[in-house]
This record gives structure tokens, sequence and C-alpha cells, in this order.
């Protein structure tokens, strides 16, 4: 923990979330496993109002976690990193340094562009990331930001157990890095001494209620594992336990090969039938992210585990839930819980390889769908590495940890567990193969409960809250603009466009500078009031918006003139570039102006303890601002000229918060599937336009039906229905094989299938 008194773990969630949208300090979100760190990273994504980006140190964790990984994002060169610009090493050693990564800088000018629009760093898995790969990353982002601060003044959120999988560092390249790093570890890199995070760990665990077991876990994760408890594991021993006697044991190995001579030599005994299904991958998605193999084989009573949660409703299943195939079929897989006395039919996932763009109308920072690989989420579960079973909780598993060669597998092997109860042990436990990394536990013990997590959050929303007021009120480049567009009017003739609107454009840049001594004034005060041991933000507030005030009079006037002056000059002919530089002019004041509201907005919701999050509102005077100065600048218009028509296409108020206000929430890949079938698509054009088999698309619309966002009767015509219905007449909800082989060519597998889910709702 990291507080002085207990908190409970819903309510750390929540000061989480908090502190990610009301601070900019960078934060590491731990805890033991089963607690709910991805769940809330989850939540995290959805509720947070900030433009953020998730990056993993792997592809598999990249994908799990719904991002890309660290090197294609930042498109760093594989190998290690030295912090320092005249490092020596030998070619031999694939390594950078601080001088050779800037030559490498390969980004376009839309990748930067991204980079520099972020808000929020999330890294899953952070146990894998090495503090040279993290050094790297805050050198590119305070060169592409062209911040000099951690991190490029980006806000990072770490997240993982450190006791889980380490990095990977091979020793030739350690030999170089050790005179810069005490560990491999991410804590240990050098911008987190500059920018130490905020240490947040959740504490309760919801993946055992064995309290006996719980400690153990608790011991053997802090390094103080007692006789007793190496007793109590040791009295699980059973060497000539037989899997294949008892029902739903997984047996956990430590390398890959040991695990598939398991499954293969499983799947071999059943004297049964082999059946073949492939993936189908469509677009962009290479082999090294396939979340499991392209081709399964599955035979009639195979032990399967499913290895994602189920997303219907009915949560049938969970990540790491096993069960016995028992129907198999071209295009039928049914699994059966004996224990529950439930049999589900298993649906087809689909996994997403995604990229991060930049909208170019909105500035958003958006996923882009590269390539999917859809399959079914099933696994053969007689064996799987503890690497592989990071995230799966299992109720009954077999371990033989004699072959631990990593510090920390042993506990990875043992938390996926719910309880002692479902234990089975090959060989007695060794205290010497139960130790953890001490660099781990010395940092672990660094963060014990001395950083107030309450103060933590007071201190970071004043600084935040100082941070987004200095930049409101700080115009300085907008002046800039106007200086230099004011300059183009030098030398034009008294009768150029420019030369008769000479007095006009030297009277809007008097009145704007006659506002810098005062914002420098104000901001300054600002600081100030926030370097107070004791700020007070209500004094804050009433400052704030009698700043606003002040400027908004000026800034309003100035907006209002610049957008009659382009509407007069609409009128005239040759003035397309004169007219596009004072657009530019406009974009920016509008910008301004939309950020002193929302600062005052901002301020107001601190102090009346509002939550900020994505769908924040934020007042109505605000959105329709720009919209109403154009209709004031249209009705004195056309009061002197009854045929003026002001085209106010291109006038956009390109402000963040606006625009996430309107941003449009990513679809699923049923919702894009009733997307099109409302629009009057057919199945068989929707599986050509989104390259799926029809199948899939089937298994989409099987879905749609059963949450009753279609009826039967927009897929197929009502003679067809009236047929089916007749076929159906002595259906038991069993297996369709059945029934299939009754109708034979009659009627399709798909037909059979969506008739079903209409009768399911």
């Amino acid at each position: 923990m990291t507080t002085n008194e207990p908190y409970e773990t819903n309510a750390i969630a929540e000061f989480t979330e908090r502190f990610i949208n009301q601070t900019k300090r960078t934060i590491f979100l731990t805890g033991k496993a089963g607690t709910g760190k991805t769940t809330l990273l989850q939540k995290i994504v959805k509720s947070t109002y900030k433009q953020a980006v998730i990056v993993a140190p792997t592809g598999i964790a990249a994908l799990n976690a719904g991002g890309v990984t660290i090197h294609s994002f930042f498109q760093l060169p594989f190998g290690g990193f030295i912090p320092d610009f005249n490092a020596t090493f030998n070619e031999q050693v694939r390594l950078e340094s601080k001088s050779t990564l800037l030559r490498h800088f390969k980004m376009n000018n839309q990748r930067r562009a991204i980079i520099r629009n972020l808000e929020l760093l999330i890294i899953d898995e952070v146990s894998m990331l090495r503090a040279d790969l993290l050094d790297a990353i805050d050198w590119m982002l305070r060169n592409v930001r062209k911040i000099n601060q951690p991190f490029g003044g980006l806000q990072v959120l770490f997240i993982g157990d450190l006791l889980q999988l380490p990095p990977v560092v091979k020793q030739m390249e350690w030999n170089y890095l050790h005179k810069y790093y005490k560990s491999p570890f991410f804590f240990d890199a050098q911008v987190i001494r500059e920018a130490k995070p905020l240490y947040i760990e959740l504490e309760k665990v919801y993946r055992q209620a064995d309290q006996t077991f719980i400690n153990i876990l608790n011991n053997l994760r802090n390094s103080k594992i007692t006789e007793e408890d190496v007793k109590i594991l040791n009295s699980h021993v059973d060497k000539d336990f037989d899997a294949t006697k008892h029902d739903d044991y997984i047996t956990l190995t430590t390398h890959n090969a040991d695990a598939d001579k398991i499954n293969k030599e499983a799947l071999g005994r059943l004297d049964a039938k082999t059946h073949s299904y492939g993936a189908e991958i469509t677009g962009k998605f290479p082999e090294h992210l396939y979340p499991i193999d392209e081709t399964m084989q599955l035979k009639l009573g195979a032990q399967v585990m499913f290895i994602k949660n189920d997303i219907s409703s009915e949560k049938n299943f969970y990540n790491g839930k096993m069960g016995k195939i028992i129907s198999l079929s071209k295009y039928e897989v049914k699994v059966e819980f004996p224990h529950e006395k439930k049999i589900i039919e298993v649906e087809k996932y689909e996994w997403n390889n995604i990229q991060y763009t930049l909208n170019p109308s909105t500035g958003e920072v958006e996923e882009k769908t590269l390539g999917t690989f859809v399959h079914y989420p099933l696994k053969l579960a007689w064996a799987i590495t503890v690497h592989k079973s990071q995230g799966l909780t299992f109720d009954k598993a077999i371990i033989d940890v004699s072959k631990v060669f990593v510090p920390g597998q042993a506990y990875v092997a043992l938390s996926r567990l719910r309880s002692l109860d479902g234990l089975v042990l090959l060989n007695p436990i060794l205290p010497n193969k139960l130790a953890t990394n001490h660099e781990v536990a010395a940092f672990t013990k660094s963060n014990d409960g001395s950083e107030d997590l309450e103060k933590s959050l007071l201190d970071g929303t004043f600084e935040y809250a100082n941070s987004m007021l200095q930049h409101a009120f700080d115009w300085m480049e907008l002046m800039n603009k106007w200086h230099s567009h004011k300059a183009t009017y030098k030398n034009q003739g008294s009768k150029s466009m420019k030369g008769k609107n000479q007095s006009w454009m030297t009277q809007q840049v008097q009145q704007l500078e006659g506002t810098m001594e005062a914002s420098r004034k104000f901001r300054s005060q600002l600081n100030k009031l926030f370097l107070q041991n004791n700020t007070d933000l209500k004094f804050v507030q009433e400052r704030v918006e009698a700043a606003y005030l002040y400027f908004f009079k000026t800034f309003d006037g100035i907006l209002y003139s610049t957008l009659k002056k382009m509407a007069e000059l609409q009128q005239k002919s040759n003035t397309k570039q004169y007219n596009e530089e004072l657009e530019e002019l406009d974009q920016l004041m509008t910008e301004t102006i939309i950020r002193m509201k929302k600062s005052k907005q901002l301020i107001h919701a601190i102090v009346n303890d509002l939550s900020l999050e994505k769908d924040q509102k934020w007042e109505d005077e605000i959105l329709a601002y720009k919209k109403g100065k154009i209709e004031s600048v249209k009705q004195e218009m056309r009061q002197d000229n009854a045929t003026f028509d002001f085209d106010t296409d291109f006038i956009q108020v390109k402000t963040k918060r606006d625009k996430r206000e309107t941003k449009t929430k990513k679809k699923s890949t049923y919702e894009i599937t009733l997307e099109l079938l409302k629009g009057g698509k057919s199945l068989k054009d929707i599986a050509t336009e989104r390259q799926f088999s029809a199948q899939t698309i089937t298994s989409h619309c099987e879905r749609l039906l059963k949450t009753e966002k279609i009826e039967l009767r927009d897929l197929l015509d009502a003679k067809r229905i009236n047929q089916l219905s007749d076929v159906f007449d002595e259906y038991d909800g069993g297996s369709l094989s059945d029934l299939k082989e009754k109708v034979g060519r009659k009627f399709t597998w798909d037909e059979l299938k969506l008739y079903r889910a209409s009768l399911i709702t």
C-alpha cells in the first residue's frame, strides 16, 4: 500500500482514475496476481478525457491490452540503449547511444503529430520493460515534443506486477549497460530518478479466497517464505499423480517443449477423429502476433481452456476456464463444463492489430485496424507454460517447479490457482526455488506507504491546475502570428486590398499588444498563489473569473472584427490567399478564447470537487460561442447587403475538448456489421467488404438476434422462416449437427444457426 491507512481496492481504483484525470504526475499501478489491474486499465481508457495510447514490451502483451508494441509506436531500433552521447561499444553488440538514436529517428509528420498531441502514455506489463528501453523512450519524447522534461512533459501510467516475467537482457549487452543501471528493471532507468512515479498498489485479491494460500503467496512475494509455508505447500506433493485419470487439471511447466509434448500425447490418446480449424486472417496481422496457433486441432473429449473472457451478457466463461469438447462439426464447436452441467457453443473471437493515427480534421489520436485474426478462443489445456499462464485463473493445476530458471517463476505458477485445494506438486518445493528478485524486493520495500495518496492528489491537482491556467492565459504564439501577418502589409500599395486594410490591421495588433503585460502579470500572480503552502482555490477561482472578463472583452472584439473582415473579403475577387491568412489567425484566436473559457470551467470543477472525465459536459456557451459570433456577423452584414452570403464551412472550432464532446464511440465488430445490415447490404456483401468469411458474419448476426438488435426477417424471407419453423418443431436445444444431417442440403448451417439464435431471446 502507499497510504498510512487501509483503502478498499475499489476506493484505490477510483482514486487512480481521479489522479490520472486531475494531475500530470507519472504513476506506477501494481498489485498481486488477481487484484484487477487489467480491469482497471480498461476502465481508465474508457473514462479518461485525455488523449491516450497503450503500449507494451511484446506483441502478445500489446494485443491483449488493446495497444501496440513499444518499438512499433516509437519506431525504435531493436537493441540496447546507452544513455550517453559519446558511448563506445563493440560492434558485435547491437547498442544505440543518444547520438545514434537521434540519427535513426525516421518519423513522418503524422507520427510526430500523434506524439506531440498525446497527454497520457500507458505502458502495460511493465515487469518486462527494460530500464534502457524506457530511457530511449524518454530521449525520443523530449526531442519530438521539444520539451526538456521527463517524458517530454507527458504523463505516464506504468501497469504491472514486478514479480511476473522479468526483462530479458543478454550478458553481452549487460557488460555495457551495468555501468549505467543498477538493474535491468524499469524502476532503475535514469528518467525515473528525475520523475519518481506515484506508487499505487491494488491489494484486494479477487482470484483467491483461501486466506492460508493468500498468506503464503504474500510471503513468497516479499521473500519472507517460512518453513511452515514450505511444509503446507509440500503437503500437496503427489509424484505419481496421473492427470489423464482426473478431470480439469492443467500442468504448468517452465518450458514450451514440455507443454507441447504433454498436450500432443494427451490428444493422441483420445480415440476420436481429429478436426482441424483454421484462423481467418485479414489485412496486416504478422505471424509473431498470432494469439494462438493458426491451425487448431481438436477431438471429442479434448480438455480445453478459454483464453478470453466472454464478452456477451451471459458471461459463460473467463480467461483460463476449462472444459471438455463434447461436439465437433465443420461449423460448430461445443464445450461442456461438467461440474456446472452446462454446455455452450463456442463463438469465434476477433483480435485486432491496430495502429494509432491522427485524424487530420479533428486532431484526435484514433485507432486504425490494420488486420484481424478470427478464431475460436480455445487452447488444449492438459499443459501450458508458466509464461503463457500470466493473466489466467485455474481451479486445479499440476505444478513442477524443479526446473524454475527465473526468479519469481514459482510465484507466477502458484498464483494462477484459486486455492490450495486444487494444487498438485510433482516434486517437493525447495526454498531456493522460491526466491524472488532482490532488486524488486528492495524497490517494493522502498515504497512501503511513506507517501500520502490524498496529499499527492491535492498537490498534483494544484500543479495541474496552474499548468493549465498558465497555458490558457499565455498567447505569445498568437501575438507572434499577428506580428508576422502585419509584416506582410508593409510596402503594399494604397490601392491593394492589404493596403486598404492597413489601419484595420494596426488597430487589431495594438489591441492585442495591450493585453500582453497584463497577461504576464496575471500568470506571475497565479504562480505566487500556487506556491503558497495553503493555496486558496476559491480565491484563485475569483481571480481567474476576473481575468477572463477583463481579457475576453478585447479578444471577443478582435475575433468579431476578424470574422467580419473575412466576410467582407469573400465578396471581393482575388482575395483567397488573404482570407486564408486571416483564417489561421481566426483559428488561433478562437482556440485562445476557448482555452480561457475552459480554464474557468476547470477551476470551477476542482473547487467544487466535480469529476473530470470523458463524458464531462462543458457548458453550452462554450460549444455555441463560435456559431453565435458567425451568426452575429451574418446579421450585421445582411442589414447592409440583402444578398450577402457568408461561406463559413472553413471556419471550425478546432479545440480538443469540443471535439471530444462529439467524438464517436469506437464501434464493436458487431455494431459495424449491424450498421452495414441497416444500410441494406446482404450477408455476402458484408463478408466481402469486411474480408471475413460468411460464417463469421453469421456469428455476428447470431449475437445481434440474441440481443434483439435485429429480427430474423431482416435476414431471411418469410417463406424460408416458415420452412425452418417446421424443421425446428422437434429441436430439443442440443447440437445442430444431428439436425443438419437430417435436413441435408435443404438448409445451410448458417440458416440453421440464425433460426436457432432467433429462438434464444
